[in-house]
């Protein structure tokens, strides 16, 4: 049966018990609202270690002020039952008080220069410094041997990867694949909030990505191809944020230049932000 922690430092007792039975700790780091996508992640995390936490923070300091942090699902229960049939053995379920000792205002702060500075972090100022800073946080408190994100986050996990790299945290991480819907929509606590009408046309996003590849397997421009998603993610009642191909490092790939691409997206349909990303090669 899973086990639900509220205070450090019977989390420090639990998993110092195991660290020193010899086992491996894995950890996957949630919001909460958990879905089939999480549960995958806590089962990669079961590949790579013999005893797994979870943890369900809603993190204030990635929140921007017009951002759904007040409205964002809150599901504890369910969130429990869910990680218990992943095969978790414990649920990490910190206050804020827990987190931020001196309040969300009052604290040390990380951030990740460059990757940062695009794509997302344009869009959405000091949201990667409330991710890095809660990361890093998560990783002192439960002191994983391996770290699982899921790959729908694509710059997030490249900030993390950054941050363990550059604080030489001893934690292995793994990407774990994303879930999609029948349709093709990425699995998502944020798809609840659309419509009825809104909910079909949300899969263009990923028909758009898959657009994009076949382009660029052709031979587009990049620029072609970037104009081309743009105006049929607009044609579909679509608000772009960016729709862009890049390279795994996130920058900018030369028009002829071989070698991995990732497209990505993010895009409003309705009060909703929706983000998704494409992985493929450019031969």
């Amino acid at each position: 049966m899973i086990e639900t922690i509220v205070e450090l430092a019977a989390l420090r007792e639990r998993v110092g018990v195991w660290k020193r039975a010899g086992l491996r700790v894995g950890f996957v780091p949630t919001m909460g609202n958990l879905h089939a996508g999480h549960h995958s992640l806590v089962r990669l995390a079961r590949e790579h270690a013999d005893r797994v936490v979870a943890s369900v923070f809603v993190n204030p300091t990635q929140f921007g002020p017009n951002e759904d942090f007040s409205r964002y699902p809150r599901t504890p229960e369910a969130d429990a039952s869910g990680l218990e049939q992943a095969g978790c053995e414990v649920l990490w379920l910190p206050s804020v008080a827990t987190m931020y000792p001196y309040g969300a205002d009052g604290a040390v702060r990380m951030r990740v220069t460059g990757v940062t500075d695009t794509l997302e972090g344009a869009h959405r100022p000091g949201h990667f410094d409330g991710v890095a800073t809660v990361v890093a946080r998560l990783f002192n408190q439960v002191q994983p041997d391996v770290a699982v994100f899921g790959r729908k986050d694509y710059q997030q996990f490249a900030v993390i990867r950054h941050l363990v790299r550059d604080l030489a945290f001893p934690i292995e991480l793994r990407a774990g694949e994303t879930l999609r819907e029948a349709d093709g929509l990425a699995m998502s606590s944020r798809n609840q909030y659309l419509s009825v009408e809104e909910r079909p046309r949300a899969a263009e996003i990923h028909h758009v990505l898959q657009a994009m590849r076949g382009s660029t397997q052709a031979g587009m421009p990049r620029s072609a191809v970037e104009a081309e998603a743009e105006a049929r993610l607009a044609a579909a009642g679509f608000a772009v944020d960016y729709v862009v191909l890049r390279k795994p490092d996130l920058t900018e790939p030369a028009d002829g230049e071989k070698g991995e691409r990732v497209a990505l997206v993010a895009a409003r349909l309705g009060r909703t932000r929706l983000i998704d990303n494409l992985e493929f090669a450019a031969p």
